[in-house]
């Protein structure tokens, strides 16, 4: 194989001999000049006057009095000359993003040096001045008729009124725009170079001859340029094609233009150089069921792939750069990456993004209190962690403290916070901010012996991108050029980072290459592999949005989508046509944009090409995996464990409570991980409103009512629950304290901020509490004993060590009294009502076991020996309560039998004893292991199905 670049150089020294200081080589990209070089080297055993060389925009610059603009400033003049022309008041923050479109227009306008004047003039003129059109060629007057087939202008309607009255502004704005530009000696890509060839002098020219290598697609200033010095005798062409599409087939997309610059400017080189693709190739096509599988697999290939010169990895898809990274093994000695690294995957990214968010969508200006998300976010982060030593404990403060909505000042605890959380109100404050916050981020990496670290160089340069990027937009706005809303700032700063990458260093010309599918142009590898030859891929997806419809595009010469599938397929054959050994993988799995299709121009090449293609399939191993039963026996140390928990002879005993039981019976292993083994759920900061927590603000809320109500008096009165039921403010006002305390955790005096959700919990929570009022008044008058009543009772049980004496007990919801009855309450904002047949299906687990009614049972065991009332445990759902035969008393009884209401818990105490007795030395029995639940339902909601993996 002798590559394209070798051939130009050879035919170069040839021609033009050791002194090549007066020639300029001129280059699609720089890239190709490194390897151009190392060819010419060996041309020749004597020193070689080296030529000059560079990329086209690079000439066109150097050949241009002015300098090209930076695009947010150009942005802002175009605003200013819009403004003026169309006497718009819409603002820079809409007009912004729109305004980048209109520059690309104009970009394209100038770069096909387009008659401006007759592109935008009024549409009514153009339809009817079509035919004195002469620099139309057929296909163009077609596409115009074709426009005004789609665009009716006498049938008008408010958006195509919207875009004729712009339009016809459009060659005025453009002209304006231009004028202003040149006033102030910058320019956009298009102008810069529309300008210089308009003015170029070709005597007047730097270099004696100038050497166009391997170009496609030639845009109208860049075959002008090539024109005149052509015309001038100083050009020299060289083009890289083979005739397998330039002639063997007639009309292949990937021949179109090059075949039109061969004819215009012919080839230096002969066509016999150019017959290579038809020569034994080996074609593999691999299809993987995901991106990274591609990379896994791709570095078993390169082991068999011989010189690592040699060989080229190309990423159709550049998302891919970080897994290929990854998989580079040990053996693979040197390696050139072409490609920049993104900055957006770096840690100062995130965190500038966090800081952003935290002053603009985690700011609430009129209250003045960001938001925990955004501060959490922020915390979180390792360089905030790194440069704070409160960041991780004030993080837990606030998630234990549940505080949605802190204070700058509960924020600021060292100085660095105090930077961090100081709330920014304009785009200058916020740039300002940002910029401050980075350069305390680059003291991290000012410690010596660190800058070896490969890492530790990525970061401190993309900690300087980041800070010349935002440092830029700071100068504009210092300067008044920039005027925006802090959000558009915010999305400009994310879209200037997004699109900035950070060059990786090395030695081109040695060592296997990772590259885009742009960096290969002119290159040449034996043997090549290409990642991710997908549908949207190669060819990208879409065309590039444009003011200017499709039909005038093509009419008026400009680029359209068929320009840029014919590049890549130009791309695509031309890397391929030397290459011996081929692979081309490609990701079947439909995800987002990509289809799971393989390249059209895969297809192509089965359908089209002389050689042989197999096809493989990238298969990942997969073995299912076996969910082993998990149990835990009770071996010393757990029974150690236990003990240390309940037995009361401990200093550091607990009660054992009813949800603990109910935890037992309904799974022993989440007992064990619970309340022996002490996991538990991390704490978490949610605005939202679970059942349980729900349940919690209604009960508090009652509990604030009844408070009051019993303020003179345990004794509750008709009238009282009737003077509260008309009193909304003050009904709110107890949920409203219920949800400062257990959800905002504010002090009382403050106002809760309710979102949309919470606000409707609020106000079925009012609603419940009125109903649960409006049932007290059926039951009226009797006496509030107590609400929310620790209450507990010590109990002895026999184990294989001895006697053990436990504390059982709980919460009691509400204790109230009446003719000689104590009613146990248990509230329930959620469930059904259920009726065991009998005490023992209370002990027995099962789907169906109601532990409600188990948890009222044991709080009625315990109150029966603690006062001498007869006591009536009742459960009262209060979602369920409307209706006037509503009874809150537990009913027990077989199915579809008569049922017993529990008036009397006497006449149920001895057996409910009995088998929580047993219950009792059951979980304290050594022989009795912690098992799995069979019931699987439970598992659903288990905060530890993770670790029984069900």
């Amino acid at each position: 194989m002798q590559p394209f670049l070798q051939l130009v150089a050879h035919d170069l020294y040839t021609k033009i001999g050791n002194d090549l200081s007066r020639t300029v080589l001129v280059f699609p990209n720089k890239r190709a000049n490194l390897f151009f070089n190392e060819y010419l080297a060996e041309e020749s055993d004597q020193p070689i006057w080296s030529p000059a060389a560079m990329s086209i925009s690079d000439l066109l610059q150097k050949l241009s009095v002015q300098k090209a603009g930076d695009p947010i400033r150009l942005v802002c003049e175009l605003y200013k000359v819009f403004k003026e022309e169309t006497g718009s008041r819409e603002t820079l923050d809409d007009f912004y993003f729109w305004g980048e479109l209109l520059i690309s227009d104009f970009d394209d306008v100038d770069k096909n040096m387009v008659d401006a004047d007759k592109l935008f003039s009024n549409l009514q003129d153009l339809k009817n001045l079509m035919d004195d059109y002469e620099f139309l060629d057929e296909e163009q007057e077609e596409a115009i008729r074709q426009f005004f087939q789609n665009f009716s202008i006498e049938r008008r309607t408010e958006l195509k009124e919207k875009f004729i009255s712009l339009w016809d502004k459009l060659g005025i704005i453009y002209h304006r725009y231009r004028e202003n530009l040149a006033e102030l000696s910058i320019a956009y890509e298009g102008m810069l170079y529309r300008n210089v060839i308009e003015q170029l002098d070709t005597d007047r020219l730097k270099y004696d001859k100038y050497v166009f290598v391997g170009f496609n697609v030639l845009n109208k200033v860049e075959k002008e340029f090539f024109q005149k010095l052509q015309k001038a005798g100083k050009a020299m062409f060289y083009w890289d094609y083979d005739l397998f599409y330039t002639q063997r087939i007639s009309k292949h997309e990937a021949g179109e233009f090059i075949k039109r610059n061969l004819i215009d400017f012919p080839n230096e080189l002969p066509e016999s150089y150019f017959d290579i693709f038809r020569k034994p190739k080996k074609i593999r096509y691999i299809s993987a069921s995901t991106e990274n599988a591609q990379a896994r697999f791709l570095f078993s290939q390169t082991a068999q792939m011989g010189s690592e010169k040699e060989n080229a990895i190309v990423l159709c898809n550049e998302a891919l750069l970080l897994p290929v990274l990854h998989s580079i093994p040990q053996d693979v000695q040197n390696v050139n990456i072409t490609m920049g690294f993104p900055l957006a995957q770096t840690p100062v990214y995130s965190f500038i993004n966090a800081a952003m968010e935290l002053q603009t969508n985690g700011y609430r200006p009129d209250t003045g209190r960001f938001t925990y998300e955004a501060v959490s976010k922020i915390l979180k982060h390792p360089y905030t962690r790194q440069l704070s030593d409160h960041a991780t404990r004030l993080e837990r403060e606030l998630t234990k403290t549940n505080r949605f909505y802190p204070l700058p000042s509960e924020l600021k605890k060292d100085d660095f916070l105090t930077i961090l959380f100081t709330p920014q109100s304009n785009i200058r404050e916020l740039c300002d901010y940002l910029l401050r916050l980075i350069k305390s981020i680059s003291i991290l990496y000012r410690k010596e012996g660190e800058y070896d670290d490969i890492f530790n160089q990525l970061y401190r340069e993309s900690i300087f991108q980041s800070h010349l990027k935002i440092n830029r937009l700071y100068s504009l706005i210092e300067s008044g050029e920039l005027s925006v809303r802090t959000d558009t700032l915010k999305r400009l700063i994310t879209k200037v980072l997004t699109a900035s990458n950070i060059p990786f260093h090395g030695e081109p010309a040695i060592g296997l290459q990772i590259m885009g599918v742009l960096e290969t142009r002119n290159l040449d590898f034996r043997n090549l592999i290409m990642l991710s030859l997908n549908e949207g891929q190669l060819p990208k997806a879409g065309g590039e949005s444009s003011f200017i419809p499709y039909n005038l595009r093509k009419a008026f010469g400009m680029t359209t989508i068929e320009h840029k599938n014919a590049v890549y397929a130009y791309y695509f054959y031309r890397l391929i046509q030397r290459a011996e050994n081929i692979t081309l993988l490609y990701n079947t799995s439909s995800d987002g944009l990509n289809r799971g299709e393989e390249s059209r121009f895969m297809l192509q090449l089965l359908v089209e090409g002389p050689h042989e293609i197999t096809r493989e399939y990238l298969e990942a191993g997969q073995s299912p995996q076996n969910t082993l039963e998990i149990q835990i026996e009770k071996t010393p140390e757990i029974l150690r464990r236990l003990y240390r928990a309940y037995d009361t002879a401990q200093p550091e005993s607990v009660i054992l409570s009813p949800s603990a039981l109910n935890t037992y019976l309904d799974c022993r292993l989440r007992f064990y991980y619970r309340y022996v083994a002490g996991l538990k759920t991390p704490d978490e900061v949610s605005a939202e409103i679970d059942s349980a927590l729900f349940g919690t603000i209604f009960h508090l809320s009652a509990q604030l009512a009844y408070t009051d109500l019993t303020a003179n008096g345990k004794m509750i009165q008709r009238e009282d629950l009737e003077r509260l039921l008309r009193d909304e403010i003050k009904l709110q006002g107890y949920v409203d304290q219920a949800f400062k305390q257990e959800l905002f955790k504010v002090a009382p005096e403050e106002k809760p901020e309710y979102n949309g959700v919470q606000l409707i919990n609020s106000k079925v929570i009012v609603s419940y509490l009125k109903q649960l009022l409006r049932n007290d008044l059926q039951y009226t008058p009797f006496e509030m004993v107590a609400m929310e009543k620790k209450v507990s009772e010590k109990i002895t049980i026999q184990t294989a060590l001895g006697p053990l004496t436990l504390r059982l007990g709980g919460t009691i919801d509400r204790m109230d009294a009446k003719e000689g009855t104590l009613r146990i309450v248990d509230y329930k904002t959620g469930g059904s009502p259920k009726i065991p047949a009998n005490i023992e299906q209370l002990f027995t687990p099962s789907e169906t076991r109601p532990n409600y009614i188990f948890q009222t049972f044991l709080y009625a065991a315990i109150m029966s020996r603690k006062q001498p009332l007869m006591v009536a445990p009742a459960l009262l759902y209060i979602h369920r309560a409307a209706s006037e035969s509503y009874s809150p008393v537990i009913e027990m009884g077989e199915p579809r039998k008569p049922k017993i209401p529990v008036n009397n818990f006497a006449f149920f105490e001895d057996e409910f004893r009995e088998r929580l007795q047993a219950l009792l030395e059951e979980i304290f029995d050594e022989k009795e292991p912690f098992t799995q639940t069979e019931d699987i339902k439970k598992c659903a909601y288990c905060d530890f199905k993770a670790i029984c993996k069900r």
